[in-house]
């Protein structure tokens, strides 16, 4: 079983929290953290932004990464939410055992 962190960014905790409750809930995510008062510099519509975000961290399965992204642009604010998917290298037998169990 491969396992990935995805990293998603928010305008803020209470969406954030939002979705990190429906995609636990669902099964497509083991945990959530949720990191607040992150900067984010970026061009968007030929303009540079300079906003503050929250940044949401997953640990799931690489299988169900397309579920999870289709799910989470439904839920975003965003027109192009970030949702970018990091592959786990290794981790502790415990927890990677965990969270093969907590996700579907």
């Amino acid at each position: 079983m491969e396992f990935i962190t995805v990293f998603i960014t928010a305008p803020g905790e209470q969406e954030a929290g939002k979705i990190a409750l429906k995609l636990v809930e669902e099964k497509l995510a083991g945990c959530v953290n949720i990191v607040n008062n992150i900067r984010s510099v970026y061009r968007w519509k030929g303009r540079i932004e300079d906003d503050h975000e929250v940044l949401m961290i997953l640990k799931t399965r690489r299988e169900l990464f397309e579920r999870l992204k289709e799910r989470v642009v439904e839920l975003h604010s965003y027109d192009v939410p970030e949702i970018i998917a990091l592959p786990v290298v290794a981790g502790s037998e415990e927890y990677l055992k965990w969270l093969g169990e907590e996700t579907v």
